[in-house]
């Protein structure tokens, strides 16, 4: 193929179909409607001023050969030291691989924003350290809340995207929790003495022998802290909806928590000036796209 016929160019609607087919044939076990749904909510997600919606196409002689998908969200402020983009899900056709590197330099090089991939295979990983990609999560806290001792008078309320007034927290906040129930999150407020703590979880399924295991995965709380404190209501909220296991981004054992430390499973890197931290996970392809 003349390199003059391969070019970049942003995804737009009319591409939708040809991505889901390249991500089709890239990801074994991922269908078509999978990927149709995470772009549906990319394309109705409200984002950044001046960013790529979807992300990036690689074409050779005007046929989609490769993409890389890209979520922005805003973090903090409005100026481009507070946007984060989730570096996704990647697939370039095998005989197109030599010009990958179009698509990730096109795609990481505004040094102000801060880039995360949440998801690398093992594989990938001395590419993307090479690429200037540094860890910022190790693995992951599996934890059995149920064994936590619940706090006194607390109590938990389930928040849906329908939901209109959550009191004691930030508009901000609120919106998060609501915005996240629309994807498919459960969205909950744990209240004690007129406190609310947010948190946000997405359901998962962790592969144990032959029959995977229903759990949770922490996509949003303030603070591990407050995980700690609020485990037991919320184990005996998540035994009520058969998920026994909280999975939690860690770097090591989490104190106060009943559970085992799995070092290297679920490895997660940045990129850039704003190192991001655990226990926020908002607005990545975990909730737009699912496990």
């Amino acid at each position: 193929m003349d390199a003059r016929k391969v070019r970049c160019r942003e995804i737009t609607d009319a591409d939708i179909e040809a991505v889901a087919d390249l991500l089709t044939r890239g990801f074994v076990g991922r269908t078509p409607d999978y990927w149709r749904r995470g772009l549906r909510r990319q394309a109705e997600r409200d984002i950044p001023v001046d960013c790529p919606r979807y992300g990036y196409l690689l074409e050779a002689g005007g046929e989609p050969v490769g993409v890389l998908l890209l979520l922005y969200a805003q973090r903090g402020g409005s100026d481009a030291a507070g946007l984060r983009c989730n570096v996704s899900s990647w697939y370039v056709e095998p005989q197109f691989r030599n010009y990958a590197t179009m698509l990730t330099s096109l795609a990481q090089k505004n040094k102000a924003v801060t880039y995360i991939n949440i998801s690398p295979a093992v594989n990938t990983w001395p590419i993307i350290e090479a690429q200037g990609f540094r860890r910022y999560c190790q693995g992951m806290f599996v934890a059995l809340p149920l064994l936590s001792r619940a706090e006194p008078g607390m109590r938990v309320e389930r928040v849906t995207a329908a939901t209109r007034d959550i009191v004691d927290l930030p508009d901000s906040e609120a919106d998060l929790l609501r915005s996240h129930a629309a994807y498919g999150c459960l969205s909950l407020v744990c209240r004690v003495g007129g406190e609310a703590i947010p948190f946000i979880l997405v359901p998962k399924r962790i592969k144990h022998g032959r029959y995977p295991t229903p759990a949770m995965q922490l996509v949003y709380c303030r603070d591990v802290a407050d995980l700690v404190r609020c485990a037991g209501a919320l184990g005996r909220a998540l035994i009520r909806r058969g998920a026994a296991m909280l999975i939690v981004d860690a770097n090591g054992p989490v104190a106060g928590l009943r559970g085992v430390y799995l070092a290297s499973r679920g490895c997660k890197y940045f990129k850039g000036p704003n190192p991001p931290r655990l226990a926020d996970l908002t607005e990545t392809e975990l909730v737009l796209y699912g496990p």
